[in-house]
């Protein structure tokens, strides 16, 4: 083991890391002025976002969209020379499969709560639509401090709403249950809204005539030619260009706050000396990390739990496909599918379908919380229910020419209810310790905006300004769903 003293000194950050929160706290440090190491346990920086290809087709491994409606994530591919790459959907049109059917994705709804039963005619059956009615009438529902999404909405609008829509747009962000899901966490301004509203479909439509008074433009979510995998090495060549050194391989063996030199951080080769430290990790890592120095803010960490889920990406030769129209489509697990969703990449991103005239790329996804054992099948195994499944949904009964399986083992942070008051202690206690920061997916939203947002607050908070922490502690980042598939 060296000890690195070239690189110490006032100014000098390690960020523990090279996800897209840690990459980003990186590239913000680098342009105020500070030295950086970025250490990354794993053979790659991305995280989450992961570039691959099937069949010789670039496609995303991983998250393939990100929230264009917040500025964190376009600004970013923007510093870092990917403008000409940014591109919105091909197509914004998806479909939820449902009641045996593939039935337009309705609109008028906020993450699947409608601000009238009209909005959701179709989609639910005649006596779900009447259940939605009733709402007006209702005594207010209290949400307190804070409250499951999927209990509230049922217990105003009934319990087909949120199995047949909520669940599915919810799950398709997190993997995770709606009657856990926290609302004012993961649908914030849904929950500010209720607070101050006796009927949860006249909130809804308040929250949809402030967005049409607000005149947003332009595209709801946006991709990069060549998948948002391609987003995090951007950043990370730009950050060694900006001097910053990347370390792979390197897992912190150890964290702990020297009161004369700042922070010393272990790994199994070296000993770094840092004036600040950045930790950019899933909650477990963290929690190792502070056990010695932060240890009631290790216990909270420790407490954050995950869902883990799998893509399969299949290829199939153009000429023997036929698919609907549209971006793929959504599965409400009430119906007992396998699948929850499936992205038809081709159709939704124009770049593939140019630079792979002659295939059909799609994915589908499988996994949510608490679910295990469709996560233990061989590959082959996934492939087939994926192909059982959309056979059924599309009628595609071809052969594909390649297939892919990823799986993202304790990938999606949960936000139960209850997660606000966690994050705000797990800072509280953090914030103890002079020079350390923390950001990342188990904070303040689980989207790319979401990870840069908290990556730009922990910066802001090492040099002492603590408005963008305050933000997101009051605010945290809705991540809305991709469309299909996400």
């Amino acid at each position: 083991m060296r000890e690195v003293q070239s690189r110490t000194g006032a100014g000098q950050v390690v960020v523990i890391g090279a996800g897209i929160a840690g990459l980003a706290a990186a590239h913000r440090l680098l342009a105020r002025g500070a030295r950086v190491t970025v250490l990354e346990a794993s053979d790659r920086v991305g995280g989450k976002l992961l570039p691959g290809e099937i069949a010789g087709a670039r496609v995303d491994l991983g998250a393939e969209s990100m929230l264009a409606r917040r500025p964190e994530a376009v600004a970013l591919a923007r510093e870092v020379g990917l403008t000409d790459r940014l591109q919105p959907p091909a197509t914004a049109t998806a479909s939820i499969w449902t009641r045996g059917a593939l039935r337009p994705m309705p609109k008028g709804h906020v993450m699947g709560v409608p601000g009238t039963a009209a909005a959701l005619s179709g989609v639910l059956s005649d006596e779900g639509l009447a259940r939605i009615e009733r709402d007006a009438d209702l005594p207010r529902t209290e949400v307190g401090d804070d409250v499951a999404v999927g209990e509230y909405v049922a217990e105003r609008l009934g319990r087909e709403v949120v199995d047949r829509l909520v669940e599915p747009l919810l799950g398709g962000v997190y993997a995770g249950d709606a009657y856990r899901i926290s609302m004012r966490s993961a649908v914030p301004q849904l929950y500010q809204a209720a607070k101050t509203h006796d009927s949860l479909t006249q909130a809804v439509r308040e929250i949809q005539a402030k967005a049409a008074a607000a005149h947003q433009t332009g595209p709801v979510f946006m991709g990069i030619e060549g998948g948002v995998g391609t987003l995090p090495l951007a950043v990370a060549d730009a950050v060694r260009v900006a001097g910053g050194e990347i370390v792979t391989g390197a897992p912190v063996t150890e964290l702990r706050r020297e009161a004369a030199t700042g922070w010393r951080v272990v790994t199994a080769d070296r000993v770094l000396r840092a004036d600040a430290v950045v930790l950019a990790v899933p909650a477990p890592v963290a929690a190792a990390l502070l056990r010695a120095e932060a240890p009631a803010a290790a216990t909270e960490l420790a407490g954050v739990e995950y869902a883990s889920m799998a893509l399969i990406t299949l290829a199939y030769r153009r000429a023997d496909t036929a698919l609907p129209e549209g971006s793929g489509f959504l599965v409400p697990p009430v119906d007992g599918r396998t699948i929850k969703a499936s992205t038809f990449a081709s159709q939704k991103w124009g770049w593939i379908a140019d630079e792979n005239p002659d295939l059909l790329v799609l994915r589908t996804s499988v996994g949510r919380y608490g679910e295990t054992e469709i996560l233990g099948r061989e590959d082959a195994d996934l492939v087939d229910v994926s192909r059982h499944d959309l056979r059924e949904a599309t009628g595609l009964d071809a052969t594909p020419v390649a297939t892919r399986v990823t799986r993202w083992t304790d990938g999606l942070p949960q936000y139960p209810v209850g997660h606000h008051a966690r994050v705000a202690r797990i800072r509280e206690h953090v914030a103890k310790l002079p020079g350390l920061a923390v950001c990342g997916a188990q904070y303040d939203g689980v989207g790319i905006p979401a990870c840069i947002a908290s990556a730009y607050a922990a910066v802001d908070q090492l040099d002492g300004d603590l408005r963008a922490l305050r933000e997101l502690t009051a605010n945290p980042v809705q991540s809305l769903h991709g469309g299909a598939g996400e």
